[in-house]
């Protein structure tokens, strides 16, 4: 949402966070126009789409930078929901109230235990869990404590939850641990609590190889959310243009890795990817 918003939209979206957007007409209306593309793809393919409340952002550290109090930070996060609630029968659509990393999308910085993630993260979670999202999607996650402590604090809110690594050019997490050991510890450290696991912000040549290995973790990847740029997330930081990759590409991308991810049911993509890649994936997934 925030690379199409910025690079082919033209807005200004200060530190990447979208949720601002909800307190105006216009930023409302910007939001609806994104959304539609993409309700109409699933209307017309005939499946079900589940989409993110504009909050990757909205947790408190990033609210303070962006000179929201805390109680101004809570109602725009319910106001991106009741945004969502508006595009209910549209398609057959599944709202997720999305929380994002703490610090960096890409860099772990300055690492939590997984007990101080949990108390971190419990604010947003709880929050969402007086709304109608039906899960809490945890997005870019870059190391296993945060998304352990995601997982539990969704899970003591009352909401499943989706846990999504995202991962560098050789296929491990940004902190350097192989994602089938970061699906390992977080279900080992929540009783297997989250509804399922997703891979996004990187590009499927970049984590390819790691699906040909043997592992029953691999059977907890229901979703992809890849970007279409193959660059590196270095890269991608210094960009000043948006590189959207090719479409068809990359949808064949997702069908070469559809074989070794047997319950993968949540195809979507990330930075770079527009409605004309969903399009392509889900036109030749249905095929």
């Amino acid at each position: 949402m925030e690379t199409t918003l910025i690079f082919e939209q033209g807005m200004e979206l200060p530190l990447f966070a979208s949720f601002p957007l909800v307190e105006s007409a216009e930023g409302r209306e910007a939001l609806r126009a994104y959304f539609e593309p993409y309700l109409a793809i699933a209307r017309e393919r005939g499946v079900g789409i589940l989409l993110d409340a504009p909050t990757w952002r909205a947790n408190p550290d990033w609210g303070e930078k962006l000179g929201y109090s805390r109680e101004r930070l809570e109602q725009a996060n319910r106001n991106a929901v009741a945004f969502m609630d508006e595009l209910r029968g549209k398609a057959d659509v599944l709202v997720s109230g999305c929380v994002g990393p703490r610090g960096d999308g890409y860099v772990p910085g300055e690492l939590m235990s997984a007990e101080e993630a949990e108390e971190y993260h419990s604010w947003q979670a709880a929050i969402f869990a007086g709304t109608s999202v039906e899960l809490v999607s945890a997005l870019t996650m870059n190391y296993a404590e945060e998304a352990l402590g995601i997982a539990r604090a969704a899970d003591a809110a009352g909401l499943p939850c989706a846990v999504s690594f995202t991962v560098e050019t050789d296929g491990r997490l940004p902190s350097g641990q192989p994602l089938g050991e970061a699906v390992e510890q977080v279900d080992a450290g929540t009783d297997g609590a989250p509804a399922y696991f997703m891979i996004n912000c990187a590009h499927p040549t970049h984590f390819a190889h790691v699906l040909e290995q043997d592992g029953a973790w691999k059977e907890r990847i229901h979703g992809l959310r890849a970007n279409a740029s193959k660059m590196s997330h270095a890269e991608l930081d210094e960009a000043e243009e948006l590189d959207p990759g090719d479409p068809d590409e990359l949808a064949s991308d997702y069908l070469a890795i559809r074989s070794r991810l047997p319950n993968l049911n949540v195809v979507g993509g990330c930075c770079g990817t527009d409605h004309r890649h969903i399009d392509a994936i889900s036109k030749a997934w249905a095929e």
